[in-house]
């Protein structure tokens, strides 16, 4: 089945030109989130005409929008949708698709990010598979992606297993407040403390910050359009200095654990 098969750049297209309809709103959320189906349309087969006409079906995503944003005192007010995209682009750009296809788009209830949905148990977090082997390395990566986009708010919930048939692949959600420019990583994962970050995770790390820093494809110029220029400058700093310091990140002293933990 084709939707089997989609590239990122397929979801993409499908996230933000597909009509939207929104089921309902999700429960536990501080800010409003809703459930949507996205539906092909028009728009959809000309933005993919390599694609066999009916071929992908509508599919279940997560509307943000900015007007549900609950006001933060440390987090420009409105800008939260914008996060969840750069958290997007840039675990895209390092190529470790660890954040699911994520747009910003114009939905029912004005501007906000569109997140493909991701089936999963609820009761699987980071807290029920710690430790083991098979996720050692996305859980590494993990770690490194919320050092370099300053996480504050890393819970154990935000870490989904996607169940496939011959192995499970690990998603992470909820990036609206990361890119601070000062420092405010909080998280639950520091399995990995003092340890060193594996060589061709560091070479990942480099090419990203090139990446950045050349403006290849863009993504330089569309961080610039999400975030301020000081938090791009930020970001930069904080990939250099994982480089350059070649160990996973301990905590140090004050608040480096989200509340609550799930």
């Amino acid at each position: 089945m084709a939707q089997q098969t989609l590239s990122t750049a397929d979801w993409l297209q499908l996230l933000q030109v597909g009509t939207l309809s929104v089921k309902g709103v999700l429960p536990w959320s501080s800010n409003y989130s809703f459930l949507v189906d996205v539906c092909p349309n028009t728009a959809v087969w000309e933005a993919l005409p390599h694609l066999p006409q009916n071929s992908v079906k509508e599919v279940r995503a997560v509307y943000k929008p900015r007007r549900g944003e609950r006001p933060l005192w440390d987090f420009a007010q409105g800008t939260l949708c914008q996060r969840e995209r750069a958290a997007f682009l840039i675990s895209h750009a390092i190529g470790w698709n660890l954040v699911p296809p994520t747009v910003l788009r114009e939905g029912e209830h004005g501007t906000g990010s569109v997140q493909l949905f991701i089936d999963h148990n609820p009761e699987a977090h980071y807290f029920t598979f710690e430790g083991e082997p098979k996720f050692r390395e996305a859980l590494q990566k993990t770690v490194l992606l919320d050092i370099i986009i300053n996480n504050a708010d890393r819970k154990a919930g935000h870490v989904l297993i996607e169940e496939h048939e011959n192995s499970d692949k690990l998603w992470l959600i909820d990036h609206g407040i990361c890119f601070h420019a000062e420092y405010k990583l909080r998280t639950v994962i520091w399995e990995f403390a003092g340890e060193p970050i594996p060589l061709e995770m560091l070479s990942d790390l480099e090419t990203l910050s090139d990446k950045i820093a050349s403006n290849k494809a863009g993504l330089r110029s569309e961080l610039t359009r999400l975030l301020a220029q000081t938090e791009v400058g930020a970001l930069q700093n904080r990939i250099r200095r994982v480089i350059n310091r070649g160990t996973f990140l301990a905590p140090g002293p004050g608040r480096h654990y989200p509340w609550p933990p799930v």
